[in-house]
């Protein structure tokens, strides 16, 4: 028997949503939620009905055309024209996983009730998602204000037979996938396009890719950096709790317990050391990686607050007979968080990169480029070079896309959050992150092999034995580029039990 979430109006948290993915549950809509989506359904149709006012995007046009109204023989064409009209992405293709984010957000919205769209079209998407039907969306084209105009009228094209769909690892026509699975197209009613277009399931599906891959990141940062203090001959006083609970931020405490904990046992910590202290990228690891911890925290909490909102235009509330054109579609409260989580997790990068180039420096026993007979051999030379190639253009991908705004629809929608671009940066940035950190763990396991036969502490040591089935010690000068990325698969896969 298949696992199954029912869609609700219960508080969705990022835990539920991770466990939903990874263990591939069917999605099904519970009886409170098409209760809530039939009696919106049923109030839109008796209020159009019931008057001829103007109601923005149900029968007047769209943006700048709001005082053009439509006929009522004419509002399903309309909705039509809005979704393939707004299908005008360009750019990559975003990744499926993050597509199966999509649908499952613009479900979870439309099944708060207050978007007036029909239970049937509310269930295509519910059957899009547990029949791995993803459509093909486009990375750039969404101002990240009207919602994500662009990239969600792609995902609502192979809802009416129209697009392309990624089905059974092949892109394919939605139409034919449907004739396939004996579903007729959707003919869309009045509201129904708008409320699939205007929301902000396109930076919000990227925000919880990110929010949960940087929690990652942040987890396996403080094992590349332990292993890393370890191997330069670190010392251990300045990750003392005393010192910590005088400037109590709660990533602070958090890093420094848990780099401790991860070296506990440690020959080589707790020998006797001839320096008084260590560089900053060593020393100050609980600060920086702290400081990023706590700031993805804030970040999780908007993006979190934003998976449980409604977030189309008009807003419809029945039982207060309103509908109310708004703005709860303009992306700040993301734009604003994402541009946060790739400084956080820039900075993360960057010390790596730090701790990296420390360890190449020839000091603390450990020989030039981590590599016997240097000079005829480069050693681990370049590697460092990349690092710092990937550290700086995270930093040109840090500039923050929520300063930026450029007017559009004819000066209607004058200000725009650009929140899609800082969502689609946000994950160049961690990708960039991973790769600095599977290079710091490279170098760190280099150069401890150089302080034998002392031992680091067993956990590390269990990391280390399972990283050499992998990746070999540098002997000598060889193709290192192979090793690098094999070190990238390692850190992505370590599934170790993290104190």
């Amino acid at each position: 028997m298949e696992a199954v979430h029912d869609i609700s109006a219960d508080h969705l948290e990022m835990d539920t949503i991770s466990d939903i993915l990874s263990g591939e549950k069917q999605l099904k809509l519970s009886a409170d939620a098409l209760r809530r989506i039939t009696e919106c359904r049923n109030y839109l149709d008796r209020r159009m009905e019931a008057s001829d006012e103007p109601l923005y995007g149900i029968n007047t046009g769209f943006g700048s055309l709001y005082d053009r109204r439509i006929s009522a023989q004419d509002l399903g064409t309309l909705q039509r024209n809005l979704v393939m009209s707004h299908a005008c992405g360009m750019g990559e293709k975003v990744p499926p996983g993050i597509v199966r984010l999509m649908l499952l957000l613009k479900i979870q919205s439309l099944s708060l009730g207050h978007s007036g769209v029909r239970p049937e079209t509310v269930e295509r998407l519910v059957e899009f998602f547990n029949n791995d039907i993803l459509p093909v969306v486009y990375e750039q084209g969404s101002l990240g204000a009207s919602g994500d105009l662009a990239p969600l009228a792609h995902l609502s094209l192979p809802l009416m037979g129209l697009g392309e769909v990624l089905y059974k690892g092949k892109i394919t026509g939605a139409g034919k996938v449907l004739n396939e699975l004996g579903l007729e197209p959707l003919r869309l009613e009045s509201k129904e396009g708008l409320a699939l277009l205007n929301g902000t399931q396109f930076m919000t599906a990227y925000g919880v890719h990110a929010c949960l891959e940087a929690s990652a990141i942040m987890k396996k940062a403080d094992i590349t950096g332990a292993i890393s203090l370890d191997a330069f001959d670190g010392r251990s006083e300045a990750l003392s709790e005393p010192v910590h609970r005088l400037r109590p931020h709660p990533g602070q405490i958090q890093t420094a317990a848990r780099i401790l904990r991860i070296l506990d046992g440690s020959e080589i910590i707790g020998r006797t050391k001839t320096h008084v202290q260590d560089p900053y990228s060593f020393r100050c690891m609980p600060q920086v990686h702290g400081a990023s911890k706590d700031a993805l925290a804030y970040v999780l909490s908007v993006i979190e607050r934003e998976i449980n909102s409604v977030t189309d235009n008009p807003t419809i509330f029945p039982e207060q007979d309103l509908i109310i054109p708004a703005g709860n579609f303009h992306g700040q409260p993301l734009a604003l968080a994402l541009d946060h989580l790739c400084l956080a997790v820039a900075e993360i990068a960057s010390i790596s990169e730090r701790r990296i180039y420390r360890l190449l420096s020839g000091k603390r026993g450990l020989p030039l480029f981590l590599v016997a007979d240097p000079g005829l051999n480069s050693g681990f030379m370049i590697p460092q070079y990349t690092a710092a190639s990937i550290v700086s253009q995270n930093k040109q991908l840090c500039t923050p896309a929520s300063v930026d705004t450029i007017e559009s629809s004819q000066g209607q929608e004058d200000h725009v959050s650009m929140g899609a671009n800082a969502a689609v940066k946000a994950l160049k940035v961690i990708e960039n992150t991973w790769k600095v950190l599977a290079i710091e763990l490279f170098n760190a396991a280099q150069a401890l092999e150089f302080r034998r036969p002392a031992r680091s502490s067993p956990f590390v040591e269990s990391i280390f034995d399972s990283y050499r089935k992998r990746v070999e010690f540098v002997s000598s000068d060889r193709v290192m580029y192979g090793d690098m990325k094999e070190s990238l698969e390692f850190l992505k896969d370590l599934d170790a039990d993290i104190p």
